[in-house]
């Protein structure tokens, strides 16, 4: 596996897709961080790392569902590992005029852009997230 965010965003939209409740996979800390902004913002009900010995972990997130439909409609993988995608404060994207959330990297680790913007940071432009 080359891009594990990639692998990650792709497990939470076919499970969204598929209408399972939750899904298990390998963990890691940006996996971690990942879901809890995705908690914070309401995209996803729940996460949980699970200790399974031997320096394995497993990242197990439970989905929010609204009339039967996944509350995330879209992800988006916008810097890849063959083209970053840097941006300042004052250029951090609105996603869907404001209604998705955009995540990014900054030296003071991930956040959404929103808060990127009041910390008048800018990174890495990780997801857009709807």
């Amino acid at each position: 596996m080359n891009d594990p965010i990639a692998d990650f965003l792709t497990r939470i939209r076919n499970a969204g897709l598929a209408r399972k409740a939750t899904l298990q996979m390998p963990s890691s800390k940006v996996k971690a961080e990942l879901a809890r902004i995705l908690k914070e913002e309401g995209y996803i009900e729940s996460y949980e790392v699970v200790d399974l010995g031997s320096n394995k972990k497993d990242l197990s997130v439970t989905l929010r569902f609204a009339k039967n439909r996944s509350v995330i409609e879209g992800l988006r993988r916008v810097s890849k590992g063959s083209c970053r995608v840097y941006v300042q404060a004052d250029e951090i994207p609105r996603v869907r005029a404001g209604l998705g959330t955009s995540i990014l990297s900054t030296s003071q680790g991930l956040m959404t852009g929103k808060s990127a913007k009041s910390k008048n940071v800018g990174g890495e432009l990780i997801a857009l997230v709807w």
